[in-house]
């Protein structure tokens, strides 16, 4: 991992590129996000619950062809990059695979994949186990078994950036999906140990009663999709978010210990924490 040099002169952990899938459903308490907790002894986070995610890694830029919507053009003219933009979201909708066991893709039939027979969702389950077992790569699943990644059902939704003095860091592409009706989600029972899916603010009541950790673009983004009244609309909105701001918070120390601000907030221009 290479570094880059602070205002400081200090060297700070190069940001690793990663996505994030807020997964939504409806139900009669409005819609719902799907959480898991990572494992307490994970390296990053440990604790915490997320939205299903992880790194990019360099094979998921070898996906244009298994594609449905987006090419990389495209994909990288939204997210304000050169070129490369398509591998977030193929590293999402492997993610949500690997961690959730929900796939985001079309069947050989251009049929957004249905796993409502029992034979194909045990089918489904082996070939999540293969993967997260390193017995079979996604790429090549995807291709033996005809699936095209549903990159036209991914909304882009925010970017963060991990503060420059944190030991990980990340630079992370959310992105807004709607669960496959006849999928079910779980976590891996590896790095995940638990999930839930709750309304937004649920999640948030939960964070404050210090029941659940909820890291701050996690919180962050579950208060912007606190207000939508069904998935519909949050898609709707996803769809019309054109320009995502990034957002890097920046830690300064506070009595109860360090807090995440952001550009506006009481404490922007004090010294970052060391």
């Amino acid at each position: 991992m290479t570094s880059v040099e602070t205002d400081a002169g200090e060297e700070a952990a190069e940001a690793r590129s990663a996505a994030t899938v807020i997964l939504l459903r409806d139900s009669d308490e409005g819609p719902q996000v799907f959480m898991i907790e990572r494992h307490r002894k994970s390296r990053f986070v440990g604790g915490a619950h997320v939205f299903p995610g992880g790194r990019v890694d360099p094979e998921d830029s070898h996906a244009e062809e298994l594609c449905i919507g987006l090419d990389d053009r495209q994909a990288s003219s939204r997210l304000h990059l050169e070129s490369g933009g398509l591998a977030y979201y193929v590293a999402a909708i492997r993610e949500c695979f690997e961690e959730a066991g929900v796939l985001l893709a079309y069947d050989g039939e251009g049929r957004l994949l249905d796993a409502a027979e029992p034979a194909t969702a045990a089918r489904l389950d082996d070939q999540r186990q293969a993967l997260n077992g390193g017995r079979v790569d996604f790429l090549e699943l995807a291709a033996k078994e005809s699936w095209k990644l549903a990159s036209d059902r991914m909304h882009y939704w925010a970017h963060w950036i991990t503060p420059e003095k944190s030991p990980i860091r990340f630079d992370t592409r959310f992105f807004l999906a709607t669960m496959p009706q006849s999928q079910a989600a779980r976590p891996d029972d590896g790095e995940l140990t638990d999930s839930a899916w709750v309304t937004p603010k649920e999640a948030l009541a939960k964070a404050e009663r210090k029941e659940w950790n909820i890291i701050f673009p996690t919180l962050r983004n579950l208060m912007t999709l606190s207000d939508f009244s069904s998935t519909g609309k949050a898609e709707a909105a996803g769809l019309r978010r054109r320009e995502i701001e990034t957002i890097q918070p920046r830690m300064v120390h506070r009595e109860g210990g360090l807090q995440a601000v952001l550009p506006g907030d009481d404490g922007w221009d004090e010294e970052a924490a060391g």
